[in-house]
């Protein structure tokens, strides 16, 4: 073990520098994504709550991989072959966070639902009295109690999701299991190595599980 840190340290520490990247990437665009459909699935509009349930079902019914796959090979295809637009190529960074935006982003606008209607309906209709217009109480007066009660959850899709990262491999992308499986390969040791990686996923997440407790504490003192 001594061996393969002193080694590959600077590899494996920039490969897990990938998979926080990705991982923010991911959860960046899944945030946009899930408070457009979230927003959409509390509307009164049918047809607008009809594609937000649509849209979380399939995403959520799909395995990763199989979405992964998809992403990487399946959309350059359709674009270049079948529409025969040409030109459409996707690097494994750019397919990965697209599968990490969709996929997060379901589960992201089911937690940013259930932040919604967690916050009374009189307060929407308290500001909707008051004159406001239903945008306005929607950005001024629900989602900032929202986001209060939504925080620790997604703290936690983040930890989901940075887990989630490893799956990309499949797909080429240089995150911290494809490392570590050229580091096996180099090395054929393969018991040292996954612990190695398995400690580094432990760390990172329990700093952010440990993050995730004292946000959660400071906004329950701060209502």
């Amino acid at each position: 073990m001594a061996r393969i840190i002193s080694t590959y340290r600077e590899l494996l520490l920039l490969a897990m520098g990938r998979t926080l990247l990705l991982a923010l990437y991911g959860l960046f665009f899944a945030c946009i994504i899930g408070m457009l459909v979230g927003i959409m699935s509390v509307l009164k509009n049918r047809v607008c709550r009809a594609i937000a349930a649509v849209f979380v079902n399939l995403i959520r019914g799909v395995p990763m991989i199989v979405l992964a796959y998809f992403v990487f090979f399946g959309i350059p295809y359709f674009w270049n072959t079948i529409l025969k637009i040409g030109g459409l190529t996707l690097t494994a960074l750019q397919a990965g966070t697209i599968c990490l935006a969709l996929n997060c982003g379901a589960y992201m606008a089911e937690i940013i639902r259930a932040g919604i209607e967690s916050v009374d309906i009189g307060q929407m209709e308290a500001a909707r009295s008051l004159g406001l217009p239903y945008w306005r109480s929607m950005q001024r007066v629900v989602l900032p109690q929202a986001i209060r009660t939504m925080i620790p959850s997604i703290i936690n899709q983040f930890i989901i999701t940075l887990k989630d990262t490893s799956i990309l491999s499949v797909i080429g992308f240089p995150e911290l299991v494809n490392t570590a499986k050229n580091v096996v390969a180099a090395t054929f040791m393969s018991f040292q190595t996954w612990a190695i990686v398995g400690l580094m996923y432990l760390v990172v997440i329990l700093l952010l599980q440990r993050a995730a407790k004292v946000l959660e504490r400071r906004l329950k003192y701060g209502s």
